[in-house]
This record gives C-alpha cells, structure tokens and sequence, in this order.
C-alpha cells in the first residue's frame, strides 16, 4: 500500500463523511408486524396513538424508554419533536380521555426482549444493541444529517 493510500484511508477513518455517519438508535418491531420500514411521520403517528393498527389490522404496542434515558431523550427530539413537558401535558389530556401511553421499558435489553416477545411491538433501542428475532424498520440519528 502506498503513503498516498495509507493517509487517504487514515483520513476517511478519522472524518466519515455525514452519509456514512451510524444511527444513535434503531427502531425494532416482532417479526410478525407486516410494516418494514416507517418514517418520521408514522413514528410521531405510532407514539402519539393516532395509529392503533399494522395495515394488515394488527394492534399496534408502542413501547418506550424511561423518562430521562439518551435513548428516549433522543426519539423525543427527533421523531416527536417537543420537550418531555410538553408530551406530560398532552398524556394527562389523553389519560382524561382513558388513553394510557405507551408502555416503559427501563433498559434497551427490557425493550428487546418486550418487542421479541409481544406481536404488534414497536420500540427503540441503541443502535449498538445486539438485535435478534425483530425486524429493522427505521434508523435514527441523535442530530440530522
């Protein structure tokens, strides 16, 4: 390999370009939901419970991190996109109307293991998170690209 080589594959370890740049977290479902991948929009949809079903007519089980976590700090500002205050106010509104949240899962292996477990499941994990028996439907990043 030539210095040439070696400095140019130095530099593209050091300075990944933003495309290349790995997801903060992963959005997993149980294998038998007949979505494979979803957008921002249909996560705020999702975790808002604006959308209660798979289109194949399947309940939909939402599930969260803890109030607090980096992994639910960064699903708020990416894909709900308003502060914890403001998602309280909007539960308490909804709870008044016999709407319950999502359900909480205190570590991203809870998650895992909820989702892997429960048909309908949607939750998020870190990206770094070793996933087996759920599907991939959407990456995201803590800052936008």
């Amino acid at each position: 390999m030539t210095a040439f080589c070696r400095i140019l594959v130095a530099w593209l370890l050091l300075f990944p370009c933003g495309d290349l740049r790995a997801a903060d977290l992963v959005v997993i479902a149980h294998p038998s939901v007949p979505a494979t991948t979803l957008s921002p929009d249909d996560l705020f949809a999702i975790y808002l419970l604006k959308k209660a079903t798979w289109q194949d007519g399947m309940r939909i089980v939402p599930v969260n991190r803890e109030v607090g976590s980096n992994a639910r700090t960064v699903f708020l500002a990416r894909i709900l996109r308003q502060p914890q205050s403001a998602l309280n106010t909007y539960w308490d509104r909804m709870q008044f109307k016999g709407v319950t949240p999502p359900l909480i899962q205190e570590s991203d292996q809870a998650v895992l293991s909820f989702v892997q477990k429960v048909p309908g499941a949607i939750g998020y994990v870190s990206a770094s998170t070793e996933l087996t028996n759920v599907k991939v439907l959407a990456e995201i990043q803590s800052e936008p690209q």
